[in-house]
């Protein structure tokens, strides 16, 4: 019970503290000497690839002649 106690009054004493926090960090790092290793694959390929041709779905009519009989005998 006494820690139920002395969890709660240490919540209230920090909810009236704000945080401040600055605006801008500087890391500067001239006077760091840093040793590594590049890391790369071994191999690389490039490969373009070819532009997709689909198959059309809509086959594209250059000769409406059937229609244009047809519309004929219709007004006739």
């Amino acid at each position: 019970m006494l820690w139920l106690f002395l969890s709660i009054a240490i919540a209230q004493d920090t909810e009236g503290q704000k945080v401040i926090y600055k605006q801008k960090t500087e890391i500067d790092f001239e006077g760091l000497e840093i040793e590594g290793q590049l890391l790369k694959p071994h191999g690389s390929i490039i490969t373009e690839r070819k532009q997709a041709t689909f198959n059309p779905l809509i086959q594209l009519r250059t000769d409406f002649s059937r229609e244009m009989k047809e519309s004929v005998k219709e007004i006739k």
